[in-house]
């Protein structure tokens, strides 16, 4: 049985820093993560998907957590296919972003991955790192394109961990699930399991499966009908009932039979909603692999 570990998708959401969960004398940058540290044993880094990260950060982030704390590391949103503003790259790649007529120059892809992951090597090295998390857009449908970028990803980003989202339901529905979990599995990959509302056409179906031997890793959006059309606040407003977070029991749990560590993120981000989920999931779960806070 794996170790199972669970958190919540950023420590440093504004929602959180507001409603009063962190405790006074412990609100600037440092003693925040100190105490979430103190909480939970693995942690999302969702800036990373905006802007590329820095060293500094990086050895901060090592230096204020306890030794076999883990972070989830969000790719860069070119790194991705997402859009992304000129304003979001290092100065002196800007230009070549913003004179793109149709897609990426495969050079500048190179440059910025290789920034983006010189500046994680601290927390590699300390040993923080748990998974790349390869969250791409909607658009990426199931096909042959699609399956060539992420051969292509995977390339760029040998020897690290990865783990992939995919936003388009296509990947996991019954007819593909398994074409899905072969392609993840031959690219040394692991799948992200997702929870979110299933009443919408761009719904993702709920599926877990283990697809290294090394990680898996499920993220919990919440269940907001609002997914397809509201703001980001309104996406992700949800508060987990009993009820739900037990669904996901039994699948975490296999999850854990059949990989070494299985990470449970909470992304609901509106107020305290992810770190009360999250406590409730770990209570849900039992002690048995359970990693308790430090």
């Amino acid at each position: 049985m794996g170790e199972i570990r669970v958190g919540t998708c950023s420590w440093t959401d504004k929602a959180l820093v507001s409603s009063g969960w962190y405790p006074k004398g412990q609100r600037d940058a440092e003693g925040r993560l100190r105490h979430y540290a103190a909480q939970f044993p693995v942690a999302e880094v969702d800036s990373t998907y905006y802007g590329l990260p820095s060293t500094r950060n990086s050895s901060l982030w090592a230096d204020r957590t306890p030794e076999g704390f883990r972070f989830d590391v969000k790719a860069f949103s070119l790194l991705t296919g997402h859009p992304t503003r000129p304003e979001a790259l290092p100065a002196d790649l800007r230009s070549a972003l913003a004179r793109r007529r149709t897609g990426i120059d495969p050079g500048l892809l190179d440059e910025v991955w290789n920034r983006f992951s010189s500046a994680l090597e601290p927390l590699r090295a300390a040993g923080r790192l748990g998974t790349l998390v390869f969250q791409f857009p909607p658009r990426l449908a199931p096909g042959r394109p699609a399956v060539e970028f992420l051969r292509r990803c995977r390339e760029r980003a040998r020897g690290w961990p990865v783990a992939v989202e995919f936003r388009h339901p296509g990947w996991w529905r019954e007819e593909h699930a398994d074409t899905t979990s072969a392609l993840l599995a031959e690219l040394d990959t692991a799948a992200v399991a997702v929870d979110m509302v299933q009443t919408l056409p761009t719904s993702v179906p709920p599926v877990a499966r283990v697809t290294t031997p090394e990680l898996a890793l499920v993220r919990l959006h919440g269940r907001n009908s609002a997914w397809g059309t509201g703001t980001k606040e309104e996406k992700f407003r949800h508060a987990y009932t009993p009820e739900e977070l037990s669904e996901w029991v039994p699948r975490v749990r296999t999850m854990a039979e059949q990989a070494r560590e299985v990470h449970v993120l909470f992304n609901n981000c509106c107020g305290d909603a992810a770190v009360r989920a999250a406590q409730s999931m770990r209570h849900l779960l039992g002690s048995r692999r359970v990693v308790p806070c430090d």
